[in-house]
């Protein structure tokens, strides 16, 4: 905290402590835009709702007083709601932290207090701020979709935008909350969604019907499997199998850089792999499998191929054991991947009888295709991918998503988002190290799996995944060699009230 008798306060740094007169612009800009769409669409869509904003502004005040503890608990608890998004639970939770990160942001600068950026948040702040251009041209006739869907593609927005608030408020952490007991205490939102999964397994009678065991909306997730799939507290098993595969990493991580004892989280690795494999999602086993291919190759060591080799054995073995999984994995051999005799025609034509998921994806991004052609550079407006195949599923393909909701334009933003996100993590492998420059190597690894997993999922629907990913993405930016490995202490100067409420 800077007192007014002091000189003005430098400009950011290169180590990101203080922000610079651009940066800060910038920031407040897309701050800015966000406040204003959310506001604008609650009175124009839904008056009533903005009966709400007293109550997340009252609810951000009590959570200021409580800081760390209130960024903790809602990191924790955002995997215990994902199943009531019907009852308007989750855009709540998204409006409350983009409340708090808004009310931070400006008591932090009226107390002239610091405010933690990075280059990460910096270039996605800039990229969210793109993605509205999508929301701005759909009332306006720009796109393939008209001004009625703009509900629709603000709410996407915000989900986004949420994401980019959640990264704001971990970087607020830096100096006051050691980085290995943020990671630590992730581990906690494990907790709901296991347990649920465990009744869903056993007694799923008891469970309420947000809880069962195909859930609410499933039929706008894709085909509905007869067979059981266990979801957890989330809305679909596979979000419950990426949010798997991302504590999958940190957990790897975690035994890699353990001292003594180990085994903890060795047993921990083989409890959810075996969660891992009752969502029976297919796709998963690619991601695991390109996730520790790249982990290995990094370190062609005896102890690195025993892990990542007993890792992906184990999830294979369990996968491959029950009747179910056989039957999946053997039906990729009824289509064009691995049988040179079905065509991609042919396959399509199968799908409407042969009840293979694969073949089904060809079907569905063939409908897509012929829709994008319509509009191929600017597409038909962001999260309108379900509405444009009218069919009441998603393409199951994020690449495909983003041309049919972005065009061509919209695809190569998306594309860029990612590379950024690498070329981020990659930077800070080479610059960082001991356990935060294994942390950065283990989160590279991942975007590879998780790109390989978007040919053929909805990933970019997995709002948990995102929540905890960014959490991640900002730690792993942080100092850890420096205050950021112990409390911050401010000078010791009389607080005004602003300061008395942070």
């Amino acid at each position: 905290m800077s007192h007014p008798s002091q000189s003005p306060p430098r400009p950011l740094n290169r180590s990101g402590d203080r922000p610079d007169l651009p940066l800060l612009t910038i920031a407040l800009s897309a701050i800015g835009v966000g406040l204003g769409l959310i506001i604008g669409f609650l009175a124009g869509v839904a008056p009533i709702a903005l009966l709400a904003v007293p109550m997340l502004v009252a609810v951000s005040f009590v959570m200021l007083r409580h800081f760390e503890y209130s960024v903790i608990m809602l990191l924790v608890l955002r995997s215990a709601i994902d199943s009531f998004s019907e009852q308007q639970l989750t855009v709540a939770f998204a409006l409350g932290v983009d409340a708090l990160a808004i009310a931070v942001v400006i008591l932090r600068l009226l107390s002239r207090q610091k405010i933690h950026l990075d280059r990460m948040w910096i270039f996605f702040a800039l990229w969210c701020a793109v993605q509205g251009i999508w929301v701005v041209l759909l009332p306006l006739g720009g796109l393939g979709m008209g001004g009625w869907m703009l509900s629709d593609g603000l709410r996407e927005w915000v989900r986004i935008f949420s994401w980019l608030m959640a990264y704001l408020l971990v970087m607020q952490l830096k100096g006051k909350v050691p980085p290995k007991t943020v990671i630590t205490l992730l581990f906690w939102s494990l907790l709901v969604p296991l347990l649920v999964a465990v009744l869903q397994m056993t007694v799923p009678s008891i469970l309420p019907p947000e809880f069962s065991i195909h859930g609410v909306g499933a039929e706008a997730a894709g085909p509905v499997e007869d067979e059981l799939r266990v979801r957890g507290s989330l809305g679909h098993p596979n979000g419950l199998a990426t949010m798997l595969f991302f504590f999958l990493g940190l957990t790897y991580w975690k035994w890699q850089s353990a001292t003594q004892p180990k085994w903890p989280w060795l047993l921990l690795l083989g409890i959810l792999s075996g969660f891992y494999v009752t969502t029976k999602a297919l796709f998963s086993l690619v991601m695991i499998t390109v996730f520790m291919a790249i982990v290995v190759a990094r370190r062609l060591s005896l102890g690195s191929l025993l892990g990542g080799g007993l890792i992906v054995a184990l999830i294979l073995t369990l996968f491959g054991s029950t009747e179910f999984g056989q039957e999946r994995l053997a039906s990729i051999g009824s289509t064009p991947l691995l049988n040179p005799d079905i065509d991609i025609t042919r396959a399509i034509l199968m799908s409407n009888w042969d009840y293979n998921s694969f073949n089904w994806r060809l079907s569905q991004w063939y409908l897509l295709w012929q829709r994008w052609e319509e509009y191929p550079w600017l597409g038909y407006g962001l999260g309108l991918s379900l509405q444009t195949a009218g069919n009441g599923f998603l393409p199951h393909n994020d690449y495909i998503r983003a041309m049919i909701e972005g065009g061509l334009i919209g695809l190569g933003t998306y594309l860029m988002f990612f590379v950024g996100q690498m070329l981020h993590l990659f930077r800070l492998f080479q610059t960082t190290t001991g356990d935060q420059r294994q942390l950065c190597f283990i989160l590279f690894a991942m975007v590879p799996a998780i790109l390989m997993g978007m040919l053929t999922e909805n990933i970019w629907s997995h709002t948990m995944l995102y929540f905890y990913w960014w959490t991640a993405v900002a730690v792993a930016g942080w100092d850890w060699d420096e205050r950021s490995q112990t409390p911050e202490i401010e000078p010791q100067l009389k607080p005004s009230i602003i300061d008395s409420v942070i």
